[in-house]
């Protein structure tokens, strides 16, 4: 389970919005960042990386 200090974390906030077909506008609580799909793969402007292994299956580098 996450935590921040010690203490567990329970609720977060995520807003995303369409900019194209496959760009994204990511809105949350630790700040705003752009995603570009393509195909299985998602990177964002974070430099985080994401692979899309099937149905309701990611693995986050």
């Amino acid at each position: 389970m996450p935590t921040i200090e010690g203490e567990p974390v329970g609720l977060g906030f995520r807003k995303t919005v369409k900019l194209g077909k496959k760009t994204r506008l990511n809105v949350s609580k630790s700040g705003i960042s752009v995603s570009r799909k393509a195909g299985p793969v998602t990177i964002n402007s974070r430099g985080r990386l994401t692979v899309r292994l099937g149905k309701g299956l990611t693995w986050r580098l």
